[in-house]
């Protein structure tokens, strides 16, 4: 097909000698466009599934404004990071790709309960309304749930228990219970003081909405898209993870500048692929290692998995977590993101409700985020081994019972740094190898020793060489912190490895953030603040090793690290000030913290 039509699908080859070179093509889609068009400029294709079965590494997909009512699942990827695949919303204009379709023909059965009848051929041949959740550390809460969803001008209403309950009077957010038998769906659902047939309603009729069914499609670049209402599954890390978009077990792809909203469970997946022990209840320690050890015969290493980008995304409405991924997240970089209202308002529970959920964080980067309303476990958890990971410059708020952040056994080495962490817990440890470096910590900290697991690590800056330990050394460091209570470190007290150097204290009433139109301010009221001798620029060298795996805190590439730049990479004097932002001592105003500017 493509040596037939070369010149129109402006594929130009050019001879020399015995070579081939092969120039990249740029594949136009338009909702004015037609199926059988050339993919130009001048006439473009209908969908984007049709210039991606079409593209090939080095290639452009760019996709022109409108509602792309479709699931994009790329054939194949690029060749390397030099020659990638690119899926682009046109620059300036708005493009959207819903897992949705428009429903009309409702009927009004009594108040604002109305009633619709969709044949399942709608659907084809995925019903999310006869999808129920289930899965390892899923739990029902005693009822079903569906992946499907009825939305109204672009926001979901909440799945009812009973069919009675929609009959009682409506709430801020309408209910809605559905049933299929072998012909219909249907659907009753409240619509408070509106008529659906006179505005936007829809329903789910995809499980994602980009995402390849392949594993193993490489360097992948999706940019500038508004993605949204996709009925996704349950994703622990014993399964393959689909996301509203998803890397299906690849490597190097790079998700940037997008919207991603209204997942029924997850937003953007880095994770595992599937296999035949999905779902089959093994959900403890001996059972995810398991899943470890088959990753690992399948191929699971930095060559083939990982190094992933994921930067500045809005990352909203998901009843799971924000960002999954069990293992596929290894030697990447997640950074500029905004993640909120995760987990707000579901019915269901779980383990693995966070902002960011990482199992396998190994040489993984996290970074300048914005991470608030999460009322899942925690804003950020970092699962089963964590090592040589390094979190930085985040602002976290008002987040779930596990707080800001969550470190779940693991060996380390882990360094969180320059962080802005004011939930009413911030950090819970269970976890050891860890450095606390210049943050600011409004909240608890809770630790806690867990001796009956046995979890992995590497070989430094590998995937090789898996041990199993439990967490008995407790090694952890706090240089340079600003803690509003110096009682928050007393559940440290028995731990037989901690150095605690150069730490100072504030009252929490000192301490205020406020969203204004521009975006988020911090107050500190440090006149009060108390500069140790000992704050000095920490290294490496300073921080020492993590005991159970004996390796230094350092960066993936095995270079030093100097923490010598603050919260918004100010470079920092050589005796410098607690917390993570310097110089805000002699401010005592607000100063704005997200989005992130130099101050």
């Amino acid at each position: 097909m493509y040596a037939s039509n070369m010149i129109k699908y402006s594929l130009i080859l050019a001879i020399v000698g015995t070579a081939t070179i092969v120039f990249a093509a740029d594949w136009h889609v338009s909702k004015s466009g037609d199926d059988k068009a050339s993919g130009t400029l001048a006439q473009p294709l209908l969908t984007i599934q049709q210039a991606a079965m079409r593209a090939q590494p080095g290639d452009t997909v760019t996709v022109h404004a409108g509602i792309y009512r479709e699931r994009v699942d790329p054939p194949r990827g690029g060749e390397s990071d030099a020659k990638r695949i690119l899926y682009q919303a046109a620059p300036g204009e708005q493009v959207e790709i819903r897992g949705s379709e428009v429903v009309t023909g409702w009927n009004k059965v009594d108040g604002d309960v109305w009633k619709i009848v969709i044949p399942n051929s709608f659907f084809g041949d995925f019903n999310p309304f006869n999808d129920i959740i289930r899965g390892d550390w899923f739990r029902d809460n005693k009822r079903q749930h569906h992946t499907g969803t009825v939305y109204l001008n672009g926001k979901w209403l909440l799945e009812a228990k009973e069919i009675t309950e929609v009959f009682q009077p409506a709430g801020i957010k309408g209910l809605w219970f559905s049933k299929v038998d072998d012909v219909n769906t249907t659907i009753h659902a409240q619509f408070k003081g509106a008529n659906p047939n006179d505005e936007l309603t829809e329903v789910n009729v995809g499980q994602t909405v980009f995402y390849p069914t392949k594993t193993g499609c490489n360097f992948i670049t999706v940019r500038g898209f508004k993605m949204c209402h996709a009925a996704t599954p349950w994703a622990p890390p014993t399964v393959e993870q689909i996301g509203l978009i998803g890397v299906n077990w690849s490597k190097g792809w790079i998700i940037e500048n997008n919207d991603i909203s209204y997942s029924t469970c997850v937003g953007i997946t880095l994770g595992k692929y599937g296999d035949e022990w999905e779902n089959t209840r093994v959900a403890d320690s001996n059972g995810y290692v398991a899943t470890i050890k088959r990753a690992l015969e399948k191929g699971w290493s930095p060559a083939t998995i990982g190094h992933h980008s994921v930067r500045n995304n809005h990352i909203s409405h998901c009843k799971q977590a924000g960002l999954v991924g069990s293992m596929g997240a290894v030697f990447s970089v997640i950074e500029g993101n905004e993640i909120h209202d995760i987990h707000m308002d579901c019915a269901f529970s779980g383990d693995e409700q966070a902002g960011i959920k990482l199992h396998g964080a190994i040489d993984t980067v996290i970074r300048n985020n914005h991470i608030y309303k999460v009322r899942g476990v925690a804003g950020i958890w970092l699962d089963w081994m964590t090592q040589g990971t390094r979190v930085s410059g985040n602002l976290l708020h008002e987040n779930g019972s596990y707080g800001d952040v969550f470190l779940e056994v693991n060996h380390g080495p882990i360094l969180l740094d320059d962080n802005i962490l004011l939930s009413k817990t911030s950090i819970s440890d269970q976890s050891q190898g860890t450095a606390y470096v210049h943050n600011l910590i409004a909240g608890k900290i809770t630790t806690k020793v867990d001796t009956s697991r046995y979890t992995p690590w590497f070989k430094p800056h590998s995937l090789e060489g898996l041990i199993l330990a439990n967490i008995v050394i407790k090694d952890s460091r706090f240089f340079n912190n600003l803690l509003v209570d110096p009682g928050q470190m007393d559940d440290y007290k028995n731990w037989n490895n901690l150095n605690s150097v150069a730490n100072a204290s504030i009252e929490s009433s000192k301490v205020t953030l406020e969203q204004r139109a521009d975006g988020w301010w911090l107050k500190i009221m440090s006149n009060e603040i108390q500069a140790s001798a000992d704050c000095a620029i920490v290294t490496t060298g300073q921080l020492g090793k993590a005991l159970v795996p004996d390796q230094p805190f350092e960066q993936p590439d095995g270079a030093p690290y100097v923490l010598d730049t603050d919260y918004f990479n100010v470079k920092r004097p050589s005796a410098p000030m607690p917390g993570p932002i310097e110089g805000s001592r002699t401010r005592d105003t607000f100063v704005k913290v997200w989005p992130k500017n130099k101050n």
